[in-house]
């Protein structure tokens, strides 16, 4: 039991919402529109969740090699930093999960065609890059940018591509910028509370070379520009005369902006450790979002 737990806490479940949201909101959509196939729906949700699985993976192994991280570290615990896991056996599960990954994106290609398979090979290239290589993006401020891509508007789109049989939907676009914003927040409180132990080991994240005061406003821009991103949708469901989502649609921004901005203000209190469990709330504010809208969207 003590290995699984050990194992658990490499995959850091509490971050999956991220992956896991962006193929939401694409499901929510397709069902709205009368497009939704629940096979390449399985396989965009499988294929997002292994991917963030061997980025984690990835990201512990890597800053392990580099020395980035160290014993009794302020975040969660990291398996190989503590000895608790060979760093041979996180490097070979790493490459593992990230096949596997690729192998379930493979099974994508009948519903998305040929045309897919770039952008599959730009995930798994991003999965390794963001850690790894000559230049690793998040060691050079660009870890926010990954993630707002990556996390929320590739799973959006593509998903939403695959799953409504290679259909393009403008309101997707929008959506997956939603998903962009609220992902970057959950790296933003994970890097905020790293602040200090990633300058002291030269991983200039964006929190490092900007500082933490600029870091909380970015946080709180980013929550209330995650809700501007759908306004038309807002607007027109305030205005329409027809039932084209429920009303109580509006308690989804509603409900992510109080949590978002509770979340905000302990962030502004709290330091060190005290930070942990933030990163989890973030990630789950947003997947509490992306499940009400979900619920709009097929009611």
């Amino acid at each position: 039991m003590k290995q699984v737990k050990i194992w658990l806490e490499a995959m850091r479940l509490r971050t999956l919402p991220v992956s896991m949201s962006g193929v939401l909101m694409a499901i929510g959509l397709t069902v709205w529109q009368g497009l939704f196939r629940w096979q390449p729906a399985a396989l965009c949700l499988v294929f997002a969740l292994l991917a963030q699985i061997a980025s984690n993976f990835a990201n512990e192994y890597y800053d392990y090699k580099k020395g980035t991280d160290k014993k009794g570290r302020v975040g969660p615990r990291r398996g190989v930093t503590e000895g608790d896991i060979k760093p041979n056996t996180l490097r070979n599960v790493t490459y593992l999960t990230l096949a596997i990954a690729c192998a379930v994106g493979c099974c994508m290609i009948p519903y998305g065609g040929w045309q897919i398979i770039p952008v599959g090979v730009l995930i798994a290239v991003f999965v390794l890059a963001y850690s790894a290589g000559p230049y690793p993006l998040s060691y050079h401020g660009l870890g926010e940018l990954t993630v707002f891509i990556f996390y929320g508007m590739v799973p959006v789109i593509a998903s939403y591509y695959v799953i409504a049989d290679r259909s393009f939907d403008a309101l997707a676009v929008l959506a997956s910028m939603t998903i962009g914003f609220m992902g970057v927040n959950v790296l933003l409180v994970n890097n905020y509370r790293d602040m200090d132990d990633d300058k002291e080991a030269g991983k200039n994240t964006a929190v490092v070379i900007f500082g933490r005061k600029l870091a909380s406003v970015a946080y709180l821009f980013n929550g209330f520009m995650a809700i501007a991103m759908l306004s038309p949708l807002w607007v027109v469901i305030y205005l329409s005369d027809k039932m084209v989502l429920p009303k109580w649609t509006f308690w989804a921004p509603a409900i992510y902006l109080v949590i978002h901005v509770a979340i905000w203000t302990m962030l502004n209190r709290n330091t060190g450790a005290k930070l942990n469990p933030l990163l989890g709330l973030t990630a789950l504010n947003m997947l509490l979002f992306t499940i009400i809208m979900l619920m709009a969207f097929v009611i």
